[in-house]
């Protein structure tokens, strides 16, 4: 089967789609993240995961503090830009942004060439 085009290059991004507030981790996301660090799944649960505060029975990825947007998934490479848990990580970030564009891309997209500044990222950290 083959791959959608991809009409914008992540790697130009920020990673705003990182700082989501709910990165939802299913069980088999908890699998493969344990898999991937070698631990069980209880440890990963509590290492990388915590309860949805919106929706009881729910995981979502825990943040660490970004630059950029305040707070973003920890594992987000504050560097690069860049996950670095690519092969495991989860459904939800595999799927994103679920259409064959990327509203944020696009939008940061017309803010460079507003700004006529290849590398500008709007400030969009949470107070």
């Amino acid at each position: 089967m083959a791959r959608k085009p991809r009409f914008y290059d992540c790697r130009n991004c920020p990673a705003h789609c990182c700082t989501y507030d709910h990165i939802e981790v299913t069980p088999r996301d908890l699998a493969r993240l344990a898999a991937h660090f070698g631990l069980s799944e209880s440890q990963a649960r509590r290492r990388f995961t915590k309860q949805n505060p919106d929706e009881a029975g729910k995981l979502i990825l825990r943040h660490k503090r970004d630059e950029i947007f305040g707070s973003a998934c920890r594992f987000l490479d504050p560097e690069s830009r860049q996950c670095t848990i690519y092969d495991a990580r989860p459904a939800i970030c595999r799927a994103y942004p679920g259409t064959p564009r990327c509203g944020f891309y696009d939008f940061l997209m017309a803010e460079r060439r507003s700004q006529d500044d290849p590398e500008h990222v709007p400030d969009f950290k949470r107070g």
